[in-house]
């Protein structure tokens, strides 16, 4: 193919707000039905395949190094939910799982809560396979699974399927007593599904911007033109959400912005409850406050175990109970406070269960989980005591528990260099039991990495928390050692990038790579304050602090310009556009997926998916003059320059709704045109999956082939596609 780079025409458009005009030459690539359209992004894919072609062998040698380290053939560990215990199967060759279970033998009491052992690739005895998305996937370019929800007595099935990528489910309902469709099916619905009882089935309906906006009711064996619409948020920055409670007594509506929530209830229950009854609001909503409730029993009394925050004077949160009902005032004489606010520690959530709590809290970037039993009434509500664990840097939380008065509590936990591990702890004696490891094949030796904290210091004073992960052979601080480095940073919507174990991050530690993760300011990793600080009027700090922890990385020696890339997606890929126009000399190259690169014309677009909700994250350029100068000041297409950028590679997704495929199609565009003739300026690649949404392409093996393209090019940026001896 011809060598030169796809040039898209220019077709100006004037944007005009707050008697600021912009023109802007490539608005016109917003309209994907185009056929024009579809031809450019077309003609960039051709032509990052053969910028790229030389990577082929060590994209390759990626793929099977990350393949011959996982186990294809594989299986979940079960989870009992009422009489069953349910789990997943995965088998080599086939892309997607396959949903299975089976009967809990509940001749034993005790027994019947020890998970049965099951032989990954051999059916078990008395197995029943619920569902194989193997069989739905076929002939579908995309699939995407969005519920998978199982009635309580276990004979209904409630399943959804997304076969474009957009995010927006069909819902069917399976008999798994005689394993047949229903005839109910529901169109164009939100994810999730729940179940009250076998006869209700409560689901999320999305309006034209995609925000889940209405709760509605359906009685299997009805028409859909039947459902009634049990709530509906008229406010366009608020979205919904609904579940059951784990006792299964009340169902809970919850709407809320990204700082005001309100919580709605229903009692369902079988003795009591009416699931065609009125939902109960608990408290009105208040501009600054979020609560959420869940269901406890002390005593015998039913109680809501309350979190909630205030951004004026509580916003890291704090944990108090009050009697079932609507709730007052916060603080007056029927709420009593459990676990009281402090500075340095966030409250993430409280998990309730017959006889016990869980809260989960986070300090200094680490969350950590704590124990509270409630079984003894005489002595009512207790204290929580922390779960103690090994490792310095860790991930640690509640998964896979849905039984109300479970012996047993489960939690995941897995680090940079640790494996992900599920764990059981006997909530009679205190005893853990490891379930489970993933498993890692070949020579895989956890000994052999190493994870360490490092603190930089930003240019206002603010401390910030770094992740190095790295071999143990490989020194990072090694007097005259200049190491390959990918920094990888997000910084947005009070989101922590909490450790995690990747078999496709070895491909690199195993190159010599040091692997760091930048905590920048804009997440949740150091409490309310951490995400304040980076988001609104204060969103460069997200920016400038990365910018810092690159320039200490280069200062104490680690790594240089000349080898290390930076790499972020999403909200993260905003970072990497900003990143670009302010620093482009610190890298030697930037990875951006699915990015948000083009923020302002978004966010001054209300009709657009998430653009009302998002106006309390980056502030409403729509309506003040002042954020949208703001804004304008960092929004990476709007401020592209004539300067030497390094190598940039987009990744997006021709449906994505979150964020669309426009803005990287724009960016690359701008960027070739403004900077393209910089002397020392670097590739601009393009490579958009015309099949997929915001999550990438369907399946795991072209997931794996995905992950390793990128990887390929990021080893290739720093220099470092040779194995390690």
């Amino acid at each position: 193919m011809d060598a030169n780079p796809p040039v898209a025409k220019k077709k100006p458009v004037t944007r005009s707000f707050h008697g600021r005009d912009v023109v802007d030459d490539y608005e016109w690539l917003r309209d994907k039905d185009n056929s024009e359209v579809l031809a450019h992004l077309t003609a960039e894919n051709a032509y990052t395949d053969a910028r790229t072609a030389h990577l082929k062998p060590l994209e390759d040698a990626v793929f099977n190094e990350v393949k011959s380290k996982i186990q294809e053939t594989d299986l979940s560990v079960p989870v009992r939910s009422g009489l069953w215990w349910y789990f997943s199967r995965t088998e080599e060759g086939k892309s997607y799982p396959t949903m299975c279970r089976i009967p809990v033998d509940t001749a034993d009491a005790a027994a019947s809560w020890t998970p049965p052992e099951i032989v990954p690739g051999e059916p078990a005895a008395r197995e029943q396979v619920m569902l194989d998305c193997n069989v739905l996937a076929e002939g579908e370019e995309f699939f995407s699974l969005g519920a998978a929800s199982v009635t309580v007595d276990g004979t209904l099935l409630a399943y959804s399927t997304d076969t474009v990528g957009d995010e927006r489910f069909t819902l069917r309902v399976k008999d798994l007593v005689n394993g047949v469709l229903l005839d109910d099916v529901l169109e164009g619905v939100a994810y999730g599904a729940t179940w009250v009882g076998t006869d209700y089935l409560f689901y999320q309906r999305v309006d034209d911007a995609w925000r889940p906006h209405e709760i509605w009711r359906h009685k299997i064996g009805t028409a859909e033109s039947e459902d009634v619409r049990v709530f509906r948020e008229e406010d366009e920055a608020y979205w919904t959400g609904l579940g059951v409670t784990r006792s299964e007594r009340f169902l809970l509506v919850s709407t809320a912005s990204k700082t005001t929530s309100e919580t709605w209830y229903l009692d369902v229950s079988g003795e009591t409850g009416d699931p065609e009854g009125e939902l109960t609001c608990i408290r009105p909503r208040e501009k600054d406050v979020q609560y959420d409730v869940d269901h406890v029993v002390v005593g015998g009394e039913d109680a809501w175990l309350v979190v909630r925050e205030e951004l004026d004077g509580l916003p890291n949160g704090e944990v108090g109970h009050c009697p079932v009902g609507t709730i007052g005032s916060f603080g007056d004489a029927s709420y009593d406070l459990l676990v009281p606010h402090r500075d340095d520690v966030r409250v993430e959530g409280v998990d309730c269960f017959a006889d016990h709590l869980v809260l989960a809290t986070r300090e200094n970037a680490i969350e950590q989980l704590s124990l509270m039993d409630v079984s003894d009434a005489a002595d009512g509500w207790g204290r929580f005591e922390p779960i103690e664990f090994d490792e310095e840097i860790y991930s640690a939380g509640t998964v896979g528990n849905s039984e109300w008065e479970s012996p047993v509590l489960r939690i995941s936990y897995t680090s940079y260099v640790t494996p992900a591990q599920v764990w059981e702890i006997d909530l009679r004696t205190g005893e853990r039991l490891l379930r489970r490891e993933q498993t890692v094949l070949g020579d895989f030796d956890r000994s052999r990495y190493t994870a360490s904290r490092r603190w930089v210091t930003a240019s206002d004073g603010a401390r910030i928390p770094v992740s190095l992960i790295h071999r143990t052979d490989v020194d990072p601080l090694a007097e005259g050692t200049v190491h390959p480095v990918l920094l990888y940073g997000y910084g947005s919507y009070e989101a922590s990038m909490d450790p995690y174990f990747s078999v496709f991050r070895l491909s690199m530690l195993d190159r010599g790579v040091v692997y760091v993760v930048a905590h920048v300011r804009g997440g949740g990793e150091m409490g309310r304050h951490w995400y304040e600080q980076g988001k609104m009027l204060q969103k460069t700090n997200t920016f400038t602090d990365f910018i810092a922890v690159a320039d200490d990385l280069i200062a104490a020696g680690i790594t240089s310009p000349q080898k290390m890339v930076a790499e972020g997606g999403s909200a993260g890929g905003l970072l990497m556009g900003a990143v670009a126009n302010m620093a482009p000399d610190r890298f030697a190259g930037i990875e951006a997926v699915v990015p948000f690169v083009d923020p302002l014309t978004s966010i001054l677009m209300p009709e657009l998916p998430l653009t009302v909700t998002e106006w309390e994250e980056w502030g409403d350029p729509y309506h003040d003059p002042d954020v949208y100068d703001y804004m304008s000041t960092y929004a990476p297409y709007e401020n592209v320059t004539a300067q030497a950028y390094p190598p940039i590679l987009a990744i997006s997704g021709l449906n994505d709704t979150r964020v669309l495929y426009v803005e990287p199609t724009k960016w690359i565009a701008k960027l070739r045109e403004v900077a393209g003739d910089v002397e020392g300026v670097g590739d601009f690649l393009l490579k958009t999956d015309m099949t997929s949404g915001h999550g990438g392409v369907s399946g795991r093996y072209e997931k794996w082939r995905q992950s390793a393209f990128e990887t390929a090019w990021e080893l290739d940026r720093m220099g470092a596609t040779e194995l390690l001896g």
